[in-house]
């Protein structure tokens, strides 16, 4: 008998990430169980631990920026492997118990709060925020509130009406480009590559910062082979104050023999490096 995949997302139903995994899902005709997490931490660990067989969480907001708690669950795992990336256009809605509440609080997850910023202060700027583990918990504590709370959400629409909320207003994002970046990460060796040309190289290493000039010589590594770097992050590498991870994108369409001579050099002027995936890059519709 054929067992069942599992995915793991960012719980509980209703979140981003779980409507970006059900259209992943959908798009690749994938028979997988969605099982959800309380965070993102450990939503990667339970695919460590061979919980689940996949996690698809977000990795960075095009409004606000990178998701450091899955960069670095990367960077210090030796078994996580980035299988595919999914980049997902990100409305956000505010809901509440009736049309016509007064908003005194409003519950989300930090992420659509900052990305929401401009209409909550034109709109309910007295308005208390709090911030919640996910949009759908912030969705879950405003449909078990009482009817005069003033309770509101920014949430998906789905999350909204699974706690029997309706939408006060739609689409408030501060950009209309809003859209979230997700990584597909399984165990190293455990599923095969998607069928797909890859489109990104993703590599993560330490480089010694002490050494002047240390940056410059490993971009010139990239640059002297006519490698594109597409995406540059940085992280402290929690080791010592001044110490820095550095995550590259690498486009995967230059030269196969130049990527691969560019990553043998960087190797030997950094104090670590991993490759953690060579990965295809899908721009999903979320109407």
């Amino acid at each position: 008998m054929c067992v069942r995949q599992k995915m793991g997302v960012l719980g509980p139903v209703g979140t981003h990430s779980e409507a970006a995994a059900r259209y992943l899902m959908e798009w690749q005709s994938l028979d997988r169980e969605i099982v959800c997490f309380g965070d993102i931490s450990e939503c990667l660990h339970a695919v460590e631990m061979g919980v689940v067989d996949a996690a698809f969480v977000p990795v960075e907001n095009s409004l606000e920026g990178a998701i450091a708690v899955t960069l670095d669950a990367l960077a210090r795992s030796d078994t996580l492997r980035v299988r595919r990336e999914v980049i997902w256009p990100v409305h956000n809605y505010l809901m509440a118990r009736a049309k016509d509440a007064e908003i005194r609080v409003v519950y989300s997850h930090a992420q659509p709060l900052a990305q929401c910023r401009d209409f909550l202060l034109r709109h309910c700027p007295q308005a208390e925020l709090i911030k919640t583990a996910s949009t759908a918990r912030a969705a879950e504590i405003v449909g078990a509130s009482l009817a005069d709370a003033g309770a509101a959400a920014i949430c998906t629409r789905r999350a909204g009406a699974l706690n029997g909320l309706v939408e006060i207003a739609g689409r408030i994002e501060d950009r209309g480009s809003n859209c979230t970046r997700f990584f597909e990460v399984v165990r190293d060796g455990m599923l095969p590559p998607p069928a797909e040309e890859p489109d990104t190289v993703l590599l993560v290493c330490q480089i010694d910062g002490t050494r002047p000039g240390a940056l410059y010589d490993v971009l010139g590594e990239f640059a002297h082979r006519a490698v594109n770097l597409t995406r540059i992050e940085s992280r402290p590498a929690r080791t010592e104050l001044g110490a820095y991870m550095f995550f590259f994108d690498l486009d995967a369409h230059s030269d196969a023999d130049a990527i691969r001579d560019a990553i043998d050099a960087v190797a030997e002027k950094s104090v670590w490096l991993k490759v953690l995936g060579v990965f295809p890059v899908h721009t999903a519709r979320n109407e």
